[in-house]
């Protein structure tokens, strides 16, 4: 496929080889890689709900989360925590900017999950009942409910675990995962898919009970998966839903015995500065750093093989840090990140890929208090306009600082959009394209700045909250140079892509 690229556009690379002689030039288009847009072949497909996002179950009911960091670089283990409002998922605001990421999951989950009661009533007890930490109203899950319709994102979650579900011996009882499913359905709701726990191999600091460890999980898991099997059939079964790569999550599932429908992990490339990790944001465009998604996801990969062979893998919890996210990422720094990231996992086969969070902490999509679009939202609004379903080889080599992606175009059958990723601090790179495109060119003035723009124009909502006008520039055929530190889309309508038709 490479060679027939290069073949494709040799016309161009020879004329351009005939001129250098002349001028003396130091390279040719014949150096550099090359597209032919028509050419590219197709290597997978992706769930047309690939790019998700979580909302965290402490947003909708409330409590103490990871607490955003102030101007000082002393501040950061100071509180872990604060408190914050449950969110306001009927805010106009929120909704429009969700919308315009769907189709997606929405998963309602996370640590504190593990130890939420549902009260099944509209107005919360004084105090969580004994085993519980949180408590989640009708009201609110109402609303998690009219959330997830208005803005097309089904909802993804996980069930309490913590002590109070649990029966004189220890074992888990499906009681509080009962009420909450009966309740979704007397609204007409759904759950799409369920996770028994969040991060069983973290159950000491889950809120499950203390000792519980594989064998006690495993047990759990099977009351849950025949409990899931008989009241909500419908529902996908994922797991282990562990984070990192480490021996537990194998113990897991050997515990748990097959039965999974599509196979979960979690992944951060490291924990925050407020969770005692060490990083600067010099490392934030490495290509160690950038590859620890692939590592990650092989170690996974392996374990489905062996457990769960040829079932569906899903992210279902990731972004820049743990524990709230480092300072950089809510900036553009972070976005080389996130991008690079879906372009992996998507040419890897993985199906979905849910962002943590959509409006919480550091490393939100969007700021907590003021619902602001952050320069990762923008990236994933290309993304979702731009990068359809069916994957395609870009054909060009992989090399350090510059990566490419290759999907069909979302919207244009027989068009294909491309993404060049050029991580590299100082130097500029270049491809060869066949074919005019549209190009949208995100920068920042400060890759730690709050404001990305496209094409040089600072991209912020309007004044009366519309988005702005996300127009690319057009671009003729021909060799296409990439500044330092830059991410561009190029779309190609017209590529006519026999795998895109």
């Amino acid at each position: 496929m490479r060679q027939n690229n290069r073949t494709g556009f040799g016309f161009l690379a020879c004329l351009a080889s005939i001129f250098c002689i002349a001028v003396d030039c130091p390279r040719t288009l014949a150096d550099e890689p090359a597209i032919v847009p028509a050419s590219l072949v197709r290597t997978g497909s992706i769930d047309e709900r690939f790019q998700s996002y979580n909302v965290e179950m402490v947003e909708v009911t409330g409590g103490r989360f990871w607490k955003p960091y102030g101007t000082s670089a002393s501040d950061a283990r100071s509180d872990l925590y604060a408190y914050r409002a449950p969110i306001d998922l009927a805010n106009p605001r929120l909704r429009r900017l969700a919308s315009a990421l769907a189709p997606a999951y929405m998963r309602v989950s996370g640590t504190w999950a593990n130890a939420t009661y549902f009260a099944d009533s509209d107005i919360a007890p004084a105090a969580p009942p004994a085993g519980f930490k949180g408590v989640l109203t009708r009201q609110q899950w109402r609303g998690v409910i009219d959330f997830s319709r208005a803005v097309e994102a089904p909802i993804v979650t996980s069930f309490a675990i913590s002590p109070g579900t649990r029966d004189a011996a220890g074992v888990w009882s499906p009681d509080q995962a009962s009420r909450l499913l009966a309740y979704t359905a007397s609204l007409g709701g759904s759950i799409a898919a369920a996770e028994f726990m969040n991060e069983p191999d973290l159950a000491s600091i889950g809120g499950a009970p203390a000792g519980y460890d594989a064998a006690a999980h495993g047990r759990d898991f099977r009351i849950f998966r025949a409990f899931m099997k008989q009241r909500s059939p419908e529902t996908m079964i994922l797991g282990p839903g562990t984070v990192g790569a480490t021996a537990a999550a194998s113990d897991l599932l050997v515990a748990s015995g097959p039965g999974l429908d599509a196979f979960s992990y979690h992944h951060y490339g490291m924990l925050s500065e407020r969770c005692t990790g060490a990083s600067t944001p010099d490392g934030a465009l490495s290509e160690q750093w950038l590859a620890r998604t692939d590592g990650t996801l092989a170690f996974y990969r392996t374990l489905r093989d062996r457990f769960e062979p040829g079932k569906p893998i899903w992210l279902t919890e990731t972004a820049e840090a743990a524990c709230g996210g480092n300072r950089w990422a809510a900036s553009f720094l972070d976005t080389f990140r996130y991008l690079d990231q879906l372009g992996r996992l998507a040419s890897a086969g993985v199906q979905i890929v849910m962002h943590n969070t959509l409006a919480a902490s550091d490393y939100g999509l969007l700021d907590e208090k003021t619902l602001a679009p952050r320069p990762n939202y923008w990236g994933a609004l290309l993304w979702r306009r731009l990068m359809g379903t069916t994957v395609l080889d870009s054909g060009v080599p992989v090399r350090a600082g510059f990566h490419v992606y290759a999907h069909c175009q979302r919207g244009a059958p027989g068009g294909t959009s491309i993404l060049v990723i050029n991580a590299d601090r100082n130097m500029p790179q270049s491809l060869v394209l066949a074919g005019a495109s549209e190009r949208f060119t995100l920068d920042a003035v400060d890759l730690q700045d709050g404001t990305v723009r496209l094409n040089g124009v600072p991209l912020e909502r309007e004044p009366k909250d519309d988005f702005p006008r996300l127009a690319g520039i057009p671009t003729a055929a021909g060799a296409l140079t990439f500044a330092p530190t830059t991410i561009t889309f190029l779309a190609i309508p017209a590529a006519d892509n026999g795998a895109c038709r």
